[in-house]
This record gives C-alpha cells, sequence and structure tokens, in this order.
C-alpha cells in the first residue's frame, strides 16, 4: 500500500524517483495516457524506506537493477492533477535520487501504470526544453546536478 492517501475532494503522495543519467541523456517514462515524459519512480509503500522503493520501482519500470549514487533533490509539489485523481489538487513529496550510471543504455522494459504499458526514453538533458516533462525543474537542475540535497517547491495552484 502506498503512503498517501485520495478523496474526492484532493491527493497526498509520497514517492521515491530516480534520475539516471547515461551519455548525455536521462531516462524518462511514457503512456498513452499521458501527453508528456515524467520521471522514473512511484509511491513509496507503507514500512519501506524511500530508498528502497525507488530501487524496487526502478527495476519495475526498467527491468534492470540501479544502484544509488545519492540524494539529489527533494520536491514539494502542489499541482492539479489530469490523469489518476482527475482534476483535484495534489500535494506530493518526492525524492529524486542519482542512480549510479551502468555505461549502457540497454533497458528490459515491461512496466504498465494504470493497465497501460509505460514507454521509457532517453532524452538529451541539453535539448529537455523542447520536451514536456515532469518535474518541470528537470529542464534546467540537471545541467548541473548539485552535490548536496536540493529542496524544490513548485505551486502550481495554492489553497
Amino acid at each position: 500500500m502506498d503512503c498517501g492517501f485520495k478523496n474526492d475532494k484532493e491527493w497526498f503522495r509520497y514517492r521515491a524517483a530516480a534520475i539516471i543519467i547515461e551519455d548525455g541523456c536521462v531516462l524518462m517514462a511514457s503512456n498513452e495516457l499521458a501527453s508528456y515524459y515524467y520521471s522514473v519512480g512511484g509511491g513509496v509503500h507503507l514500512h519501506e524506506t524511500a530508498k528502497a522503493a525507488v530501487k524496487r520501482e526502478v527495476l519495475e519500470e526498467t527491468g534492470m537493477v540501479y544502484e544509488i549514487d545519492r540524494l539529489a533533490f527533494i520536491h514539494e509539489n502542489f499541482f492539479m492533477d489530469d490523469t489518476v485523481a482527475l482534476g483535484v489538487p495534489c500535494h506530493e513529496v518526492a525524492l529524486y535520487y542519482l542512480m549510479k550510471p551502468k555505461g549502457t543504455k540497454e533497458l528490459n522494459s515491461n512496466s504498465f501504470t494504470q493497465g497501460v504499458r509505460e514507454n521509457m526514453s532517453w532524452l538529451p538533458i541539453e535539448n529537455l526544453s523542447q520536451y514536456t516533462i515532469f518535474p518541470t525543474f528537470f529542464k534546467e537542475r540537471l545541467r548541473n546536478i548539485p552535490n548536496y540535497p536540493e529542496n524544490i517547491i513548485t505551486l502550481e495552484y495554492e489553497k
């Protein structure tokens, strides 16, 4: 069970996500329900650490085992969800872990979300401004990832 709650008026989730970079490209996911790319990762389960969750999610989505390098970003995200929670305000706390590169872009992905197959894509970091991606801060912050965890707050709405 994921750490979070959803009702007809709001949604909260605790998420662990990966930043996987190979050869100047970052791995992003997409699916036919969404018109954008999103980070690899997902909900942290009850009684699961964020580190264990990101490793589990990466394996589930890519079919590959990646090791964690370090925590890069803590993202407090306030947005209107149009896919899972259908137009309700979402408050998400996400921990973004930089993963150790493997030296290859080969994946063994067979991931599904909400019953729809996920597609994994390697997007060039220098061209991220050309894509609709979430989190949006990736477009700037992945060019120079800090050596310490950075707290980022995104306010798409205010309650």
